[in-house]
């Protein structure tokens, strides 16, 4: 009997010392820090945001707009072309802003209800109301149709060249502003893109 009342003790106590640790990673997550390490997942990799690829042969993307684009030169619009416009896009907008004008961010070119099988555009759109290939442009802070090169008063200035898929045709006619083309497009954006460059007098 006593040898029964000692192999019970023995129970008895690795269930109170079992007991005892489970408590203790319950309560205590790190008591038992020093003697085990706990195995985490390894971390995946995040996957590439898809975008619209968009480019022009004038520059690349964060270099210089060369002068004959700005108000330096003769002010004409650069050649950009894009990849990547989504299936399910039927039209295409473009926008061109500097958001390191002294007065906030200053609108350069709005483009908008570009047919989606169009690919890019050449150099020296003309400044008209209805594009020939379709679509409209709109007016930029200038206050005129089309575009506007860069014309920063002093420093390094950053335009930001966007294209925007669009699920359908907006209702805008000819000579809409840069706000009412974002609002026209909300619950419309498919896939956008972007090409940075900068211009220093």
């Amino acid at each position: 009997m006593g040898g029964n009342l000692e192999a019970t003790s023995a129970s008895m106590r690795s269930i109170f010392i079992i007991t005892g640790l489970g408590l203790c990673f319950l309560l205590f997550p790190g008591c038992a820090g020093r003697q085990q390490k706990i195995a985490q997942p390894a971390s995946t990799p995040k996957e590439d945001k898809a975008e619209i690829k968009l480019a022009s042969a004038a520059f690349k993307d964060g270099q210089q707009i060369p002068g004959p684009y700005s108000c330096d030169g003769v002010n004409i619009s650069p050649p950009l072309e894009w990849s990547g416009v989504p299936k399910t896009a039927t039209t295409v907008a473009i926008t061109v802003d500097d958001p390191d004008a002294p007065s906030g961010t200053f609108v350069h070119w709005v483009l908008y209800n570009l047919p989606v099988e169009n690919i890019g555009l050449v150099e020296n759109v003309p400044a008209s109301e209805n594009l020939k290939a379709g679509g409209f442009q709109g007016k930029n802070d200038f206050g005129k149709f089309g575009y506007g090169g860069p014309c920063p008063p002093s420093g390094t200035h950053r335009y930001f060249f966007k294209i925007y898929a669009l699920d359908g045709e907006l209702p805008l006619k000819a000579g809409a502003t840069k706000a009412e083309l974002i609002k026209a497009m909300e619950g419309h954006l498919v896939l956008q893109g972007q090409l940075m460059g900068t211009y220093r007098r």
